[in-house]
């Protein structure tokens, strides 16, 4: 019985020496912290693999995406790029020719008058020239779209560049041209050399530059350095013109109380008819004088006959 009790207890007795010696329980918690740790890194290792898989539809930083109905994405916090004048070195170049300022003096209009076919016009834009009358690269002043690219005979090789919000960038008296309808042009991008057109014979070489905000040319040097955004506050300040012209016509509207006053100072010019009306009462006096006269008559006769 002894011994079946002794067989019995031993396994038991085995498993309780086991575990109280020194090195169990720390073997046991790094076992578990390595199978913990083996876990965690499987996990991230598979959701790393899940971010590789999404690169397969092939976008790009550079591409434009569009939503689920097929528009264009609206690209925010976009910083806004500024008009630059078109040329590729600006230290070689100057202004020839100004624009037409209606509100300029006497002189800078008549310096920004252009002259052909025997008639005067005034100058859209600016006439940019290299100092030494060489030819020089023409770059475009702002991103956009070309819509134009094409010959003109009288204002030589002209392109055209569409922007936003109808702001568009026109450059004529060109050569070289190295852009196309179609093809998207960055700030600063050669687009073509300069070159000459019918309207200015005095430069050997020159471009002409403009601005048109929805087909009204401004001034491009008011605009180099500042955010297409600027044609926008421009637009404000040309519609004030409109109230001054308004209040033109309350002064108008005050010549119609004087035309009443005229008519109203004709009364008095009736008032004289009417006093001409008032000497009835006179006649009527002279005919009571002649009644007297007549009743003053028959008095006398009948006192002859008595």
């Amino acid at each position: 019985m002894r011994e079946e009790e002794t067989k019995r207890t031993s396994p038991k007795s085995n498993g309780n020496q086991f575990f109280k010696k020194r090195w169990v329980f720390p073997a046991i918690y790094l076992a578990s912290a390595a199978i913990i740790l083996t876990a965690v890194l499987w996990f991230q290792g598979n959701n790393n693999d899940n971010l590789a898989d999404s690169d397969k539809f092939g976008y790009d930083e550079s591409d434009v995406l569009t939503s689920d109905k097929g528009q264009d994405s609206v690209v925010v916090n976009r910083p806004a790029e500024n008009f630059v004048m078109p040329v590729l070195n600006q230290d070689v170049v100057e202004i020839q020719k100004q624009f037409y300022d209606v509100n300029g003096s006497a002189e800078e209009q008549e310096a920004a008058l252009v002259f052909y076919d025997n008639s005067y016009t005034e100058n859209k834009g600016i006439d940019i020239v290299a100092k030494d009358g060489s030819v020089f690269d023409v770059t475009a002043s702002l991103n956009g779209t070309v819509t134009r690219s094409e010959k003109d005979p009288t204002l030589g090789n002209v392109v055209e560049i569409e922007h936003a919000e109808g702001v568009v960038t026109v450059y004529q008296a060109l050569s070289d041209v190295q852009v196309k309808q179609g093809d998207q042009v960055q700030t600063g991008q050669v687009i073509a050399k300069s070159g000459k057109n019918l309207l200015n014979k005095e430069a050997d070489s020159y471009v002409h530059f403009e601005i048109r905000n929805n087909g009204v040319a401004v001034n491009p040097i008011d605009f180099f350095g500042k955010p297409m955004t600027s044609l926008e506050e421009e637009a404000p300040a040309q519609d004030k013109e409109q109230p001054a012209q308004d209040k033109e016509e309350p002064a108008q509207d005050k010549e119609e109380p004087a035309a009443e006053e005229g008519t109203e100072e004709e009364a008095p010019a009736d008032e004289e008819g009417s006093g001409q009306e008032e000497k009835a009462p006179a006649d009527d006096e002279n005919a009571d004088d002649a009644t007297d006269a007549t009743n003053s008559s028959d008095a006398t006769i009948g006192m002859a006959k008595a």
